[in-house]
């Protein structure tokens, strides 16, 4: 144990690699902001835990949008870096995440098929229904587990697996259900959250590891201590 253990959520370490939650509102890697981020917080874990002279090696595999909560693995070494950077790029991750629409689906479940692409210009990311679009194609598997009432209006809790890796899919997805994410605000919600979250959260990651013939899955449950809007989530026996 050590200084960084009441800051930093370890889920698992290994010598290939390291599995930790990220916390809603902290970047996975440095950005313009200048914050302190996951990536820096999760290296120097490793350098005090391990007692690593000099600068710990940290491979970035995967990221989650800054205000988004939940489970991130590292890779520990440039093989394993490899490794498990082509298994999310070859789809044989398994990614399970949880959010809050802000109103209920019309339906209990579905698959969600989009064409997503980013404007040069602006950087914003828009989802079409039409492949003649030009963007590229997203493919998010989703079901409502739960419907419950936060601050004063329907909420759905969902179940959202996405089968295709694209930037913003389940909140785009999220979005054309007609039910925007709590908190998106650049996806269809009304108002921000009180800490400027979205109500989605990576639940449950799943993956071969790099070096053994060994298939690992872990997970981490919703920020509920800080965020009302999980706490009223109906999320016991999930």
């Amino acid at each position: 144990m050590n200084a960084f253990d009441e800051r930093l959520d370890v889920l698992y370490v290994d010598n290939h690699v390291v599995v930790v939650a990220k916390r809603a509102g902290e970047p996975v890697v440095p950005d313009a902001s200048g914050d302190t981020s996951l990536f820096d917080r999760v290296r120097t874990w490793i350098e005090v835990e391990f007692e690593k002279p000099g600068r710990a090696f940290l491979g970035v595999v995967h990221r989650l949008d800054r205000p988004v909560s939940g489970v991130v693995c590292f890779a520990r070494t440039s093989k394993s870096a490899a490794r498990l950077t082509a298994a999310f790029k070859e789809r044989r991750v398994q990614k399970t995440y949880l959010g809050i629409a802000d109103g209920v689906p019309n339906d209990e479940a579905g698959e969600f098929v989009q064409w997503i692409a980013k404007d040069a210009r602006t950087g914003a990311i828009r989802a079409s229904r039409s492949a003649a679009s030009g963007g590229r194609e997203a493919r998010s598997l989703w079901r409502r587990l739960d419907v419950f009432e936060y601050a004063g209006r329907p909420c759905a809790l969902l179940e959202l697996v996405p089968v295709t890796g694209r930037s913003h899919q389940l909140r785009l997805a999220a979005q054309s259900l007609g039910t925007p994410l709590l908190g998106d605000l650049k996806h269809g919600a009304r108002e921000p959250l009180p800490d400027r979250s979205v109500a989605l959260h990576a639940w449950r990651l799943a993956l071969d590891h790099p070096t053994r013939t060994e298939r690992l899955e872990w997970s981490t449950p919703p920020p509920s201590r800080a965020a009302a809007w999980w706490q009223r989530a109906p999320l016991a026996g999930r």
